[in-house]
């Protein structure tokens, strides 16, 4: 399994990917789930995936051939976004519909889920969730942020600190807390993870940053969070009486 979320603000984007893909307790590797494409000055996207990973790095390959192919139509020449986004959707059925042929099994085991956001220039930033039937939404003011993979963890902490007016730094800080509520409550979920932080209108190529159980400032506000959850805890308000008859 896997957890990656990606926040779309006003005044910029953070993208987040942990790496753990898991066969079984005896089986853990690390595989990126987060790929960055675009053109300095022109385009900006990063594309996540969860679900499973052959067909995922099947979309990934095949997408990025594209590009160094210089094929008409790819995630560099495509006019909008949203044209992104069912670029992306139409990769994945061709990919699961060859998987589910060859295997002659139409199970859905072979289903993948996408995230893509970023800003083509003149246009504003957009933020898509791609499902594995290969349709899509977009993210709005009210619904600032999509998650896959395992996101029961790491929701709450979004759903409580995160609006489209959160400012990015704070939004950046609440999306590592969701990966480290995440990461503690679930073995299927590890590091490093893989994040970036892009800032609207700037239409750059962020190189963006692996996390790994070494970083001191993912360890250091982790910590901090703890720490304030349980200075928190004991200064609620005590329970009335009725609660203990």
């Amino acid at each position: 399994m896997t957890y990656c979320a990606a926040i779309r603000l006003k005044d910029g984007m953070v993208f987040a990917s942990d790496t753990r893909t898991n066969a079984g307790v005896d089986h853990i590797s690390t595989f990126r789930k987060l790929y960055r494409y675009g053109i300095e000055g022109e385009r900006f996207m990063v594309l996540q995936t969860a679900g499973s990973l052959a067909t995922s790095q099947a979309v990934f390959t095949k997408l990025q051939n594209a590009i160094d192919q210089r094929h008409e139509n790819n995630l560099n020449s495509v006019l909008t976004l949203f044209d992104g986004a069912q670029m992306v959707g139409e990769c994945m059925r061709s990919v699961t519909a060859h998987a589910q042929a060859v295997a002659n099994d139409n199970s859905g085991t072979f289903t993948s889920s996408f995230l893509l956001g970023g800003q083509i220039k003149g246009q504003p930033p957009e933020l898509y969730m791609i499902y594995p039937e290969g349709n899509c939404i977009k993210a709005t003011k009210d619904t600032p942020f999509f998650q896959l993979g395992e996101i029961k963890y790491g929701k709450p902490i979004l759903d409580r600190s995160v609006n489209y007016e959160t400012d990015v730094e704070h939004a950046a800080q609440a999306l590592m807390l969701s990966f480290d509520s995440t990461i503690r409550a679930n073995l299927s979920v590890g590091m490093p993870v893989d994040f970036v932080i892009y800032q609207n209108d700037s239409l750059t190529l962020p190189k963006g940053r692996r996390i790994d159980e070494k970083d001191e400032y993912f360890d250091s506000i982790c910590q901090k969070w703890s720490e304030a959850l349980r200075h928190t805890l004991i200064e609620l308000p005590q329970c009335p009486d009725s609660y203990w008859e």
